[in-house]
This record gives structure tokens, sequence and C-alpha cells, in this order.
């Protein structure tokens, strides 16, 4: 599943993207895991749904009647390679009858003939086959007369056949003109005209708690309609996403995905892709991402097929109370920089490792997780003014974005658990091997970790490189830093080839 160590969770908690329903009996199963430019809105569209009175329910009924017809049923068919089912028995998205792969079976074997009978044809089971058709169904919505329809990335990944139904039963085949995972939009053509379209808005005055409703095809019901409301903007998951979703409590399901979250004004705020659950199913947690961003996302892929992303070059953590008391924030808020990578922007710019990143181009990051969600939205090239808390201070800095290349900013894992009494460490210098061996030019070998560090999550074989942002070269300069430090201290680590800031509390 495509999950992270960001967030602890029990063992069958998943952060699933709402992928394609079942189809008869062997359909796909869940897949677990700025201003921007809107579309200027296409003119065959039907007068705007009136906005509700006073907090009165919005006209559901008035805005489905509109809108319905340019919400489309999306089926994909493909083929997969057959591997084991996760610990926790969900599938990658592949049929439950047909998980993990082996060796063929001899025919000689008194089981091959067990096994054929059940329709393995190599005689091993489900191990036998190396690759199964896969089924499954999304949803999306037209947003030219022409036939551009967008929809999810992760419904049509690896879809070697795409279909498009409309409300009026017309089925066409689409082709895939383009998909980003790591916004997971993705446009479709199919070969029509004058066909309904949908009115694009703006999140930018979308209120939590405004009335949002949601059409799709969850388990293959076509046009399906769910209500609800606004429960948060700008959320950051732990999914390498470079989406800020809006978070709603619509009830979406397999197939939802890719389908529109219309505003009570009949205008289409988000697509929705994403759920939070233990089941698999909607428990109340449904994101959606917002159509500013995937109209930028529409119009790079209708120009040139493919979709570029700026990268900083660093990796960040959360700033928690602990940090926030270490570096003498004010509020625990903004991007903590754990890492910065050799050449690239960010090491251009100036920043370093124990920066904080309060704003990017005036815009405040609270959670760490905003600073990719901005730099992922931004172009190569574009400039950012960053302001950044140093040592106590704040600092102005300007760099120049440069191309992830499809590689997302790396986030940091925070090992937060924090404790009380001394910093309880035994240290010794590197050793000239050692030094090679971790790529680093000073600091100091932890040998034990004891009450508050060990309780923050330090290990013995971690090499502390700083103290509250003061080098440890040596003993003596830990010494020096402890005796300024207050209730708490961040210890700059490496591990694993790593740096990571770890807060200990010291009481």
């Amino acid at each position: 599943m495509n999950t992270t160590t960001l967030i602890s969770a029990p063992r069958r908690l998943i952060l699933a993207l709402v992928a394609a329903g079942a189809v008869g009996a062997m359909g796909a199963g869940l897949i677990t895991g700025h201003q921007a430019r809107a579309l200027t809105p296409p003119p065959a569209i039907v007068a705007q749904a009136p906005a509700a009175p006073g907090g009165a329910l919005p006209s559901f009924a008035q805005i489905t009647a509109q809108n319905g017809p340019a919400v489309v049923n999306i089926s994909v068919t493909g083929s997969t390679k057959t591997a084991m089912a996760d610990d926790d028995g969900e599938d990658e998205g592949q049929p439950a009858a047909h998980q993990g792969r082996g060796p063929q079976m001899d025919p000689n074997d008194p089981f091959y003939q067990f096994f054929r009978q059940f329709g393995f044809p190599g005689g091993a089971g489900p191990q036998a086959q190396p690759n199964v058709p896969t089924h499954g169904q999304g949803s999306g919505f037209i947003v030219s007369p022409d036939g551009l329809v967008l929809t999810n990335a992760h419904v049509v990944k690896g879809a070697s056949d795409v279909t498009v139904k409309l409300t009026d039963r017309r089925e066409f085949r689409a082709k895939v003109l383009g998909a980003d995972p790591k916004t997971d939009v993705a446009v479709l053509k199919i070969d029509a005209k004058d066909l309904p379209t949908v009115r694009l808005g703006s999140t930018r005055d979308l209120q939590v708690g405004e009335w949002v409703l949601a059409i799709g095809s969850p388990f293959g019901f076509e046009n399906s309609v769910t209500a609800g409301v606004v429960s948060a903007k700008g959320r950051s998951l732990p999914d390498d996403s470079l989406v800020p979703f809006i978070q709603t409590d619509v009830a979406v399901n397999p197939g939802n995905s890719g389908g529109p979250l219309f505003n009570a004004r009949g205008e289409v705020v988000g697509i929705n892709s994403q759920i939070y659950s233990r089941s698999g199913g909607y428990q109340g947690l449904s994101f959606s991402i917002p159509i500013e961003l995937a109209a930028k996302i529409k119009d790079q892929i209708v120009a040139t097929g493919k979709v570029r992303h700026a990268q900083l070059g660093v990796a960040v953590q959360e700033v928690n109370q602990a940090f926030a008391e270490s570096f003498n924030l004010d509020k625990p808020e903004g991007a903590l920089v754990a890492s910065v990578s050799k050449g690239s922007p960010a090491e251009k710019a100036g920043l370093q490792a124990g920066d904080v990143i309060r704003q990017v181009d005036g815009q405040p990051i609270v959670a760490s997780g905003d600073l990719p969600a901005w730099v992922g939205q931004a172009q190569p090239g574009q400039q950012a003014k960053l302001s950044v808390w140093r040592q106590g201070k704040p600092v102005e800095l300007t760099a120049t974005l440069g191309d992830a290349s499809d590689k997302a900013i790396k986030q940091a894992r925070n090992d937060g658990a924090v404790g009380k009494g001394q910093l309880g460490l035994s240290l010794r210098p590197l050793e000239r091997e050692e030094r090679q061996e971790v790529g680093v030019s000073e600091g100091l070998v932890i040998e034990q970790a004891r009450g508050p560090a060990a309780a923050a999550g330090v290990q013995p074989g971690d090499v502390l490189l700083a103290i509250n942002g003061a080098p440890a070269k040596n003993i003596e300069q830990v010494r020096a830093a402890m005796a300024k430090a207050g209730k708490s201290v961040a210890l700059l680590i490496t591990r694993d080839g790593n740096k990571i800031f770890v807060p200990v509390r010291l009481g």
C-alpha cells in the first residue's frame, strides 16, 4: 500500500486511492495507499444554480440536473502481473483470486490435476499465473464540448483500453492524453462534438462548512449523487502527493475516483481522489484535488503531453512544540529543513539544515507538507522568496527552483516521542573509516541512549551532528550547547544515510 511512516495507524488503517470498483466477479480492488490559472468556462452551459439563501440547503436536484449529463463513467481494462497480498490482507489493486505467483508445477505432480480443476492452468494455484486481466471503473467529467475529460491518474494507470460512457448511454473509446501521478490528474480525449460540460469554479472562496456535492459511479452505480460539507482545506497527506487537498464528509467510495465535487452554485471545485478508511470504504474522510491545480495540470498536458514540477531540494519535517521551544519559535509552525541536497536550488540559495521555512512568497508554511505542495505546483525556473528562521533570527533568502524530473521533495521521518530528565547520551568521536562509511566529515557516534534521548527515538549507532543548530564535533561543544538549552533540544542526527531532527524534551 502507498502508506508512509509519517503517521502511525492501526493495522488495517489505509490511505486508499479511490480506484476502480468491482466489475462482475473480478473487479479491481482499492489501490491502497498557489494561484493557478483556471480553465475558461465553456460557452455551452446551463444557467447557474442559485446559491442557498441564509444558510439553507442548496438545490441539489437543480445542480444534478444541470451537471449530471457532463459526468461520465470510465471503464478500463488492462493486465497485470500477480503479486502476493500485503500482510494486512489488502491486495494492491489486483483481483483477489489471483494474488501471488510462483513456479509452474510438474504435470506429474499429484496436486497438478487438483489445481487444474479449479481453473489454474499452471497447476500451482494462483501462483502459476504471470499475468491476469484487470477491469475497473472510475468517474470523470467533460470540460470541453469537443471531448476533453478530466479524471484521476490512478483510474487509468496501466490501462490498455479506456471507455467513456455518457448518461445518454453512448460509449466512446478514449485516448489518454497524459497523466500526472504526482497530482493524480489525467486528461482523456473522446471523438465527439457538442457535448455537455461542467462549469469550473474556484476554491479561493470555498469555506469550511460550505455545502458540496459529488457525482460519480461508486461500485459501478452510475451518476450517483452524494452531498456533505467541506471539512478542511489545504490538507497535506503522507503519500508523496503535491496536492493541498479539500477534505469533505461527502460519501466517496471505489468508483467515485475522478468525479467532480460541486459547490452550492453548481461549479466544480475539486476532483474526488482519496479516502481515509479502516475498511477500504467510506468513513467520513474524503479528499479532493482543487480544481485550479487540476486545470493547471490539464493545460500542460494538452499543450505538451507532459507535466513539469519544480524542486527546491530539501528534506523537511514537522515543527512540533518541542522543536519550537528548541529553536525559540513563537509557535510550532513551519517546515524544518533536515537536509539540503548538494547542488540543489536550496543549497545555492543558502538554506541550511536546521532552518525553519515559515513563508514562501508571502504564503505561510504552517505544516511541513505545505512546502512541497507549494513548490510542486510552481514552475521550474520560478523564483521563490523564502522567509526562514535561523538560530533565533529571521533570514530572507531567494531560490530559483529547479526541475523535479518526477522526483518529489523528500519529507523526512520524525521520531517524535520525548521523555523527561537529562539528555542521556554516551558519545565518542567518529573514526576515519566511520566518517567515510557514514558520509560525514565530523560528528559523534552515539554508543548508548538512555532517558529522554532513548524515549525520543535516538538509537545506538546514530551519529550526532548538531544540537539546536550548533555543531557537535566534540564533547566540549555538546556540553556548551546543553548549557544553553532550555526545556528541550533538537538533535540533528544521521541514520542509515538520512539526516533527521529529533526533539528531546529535557523536563
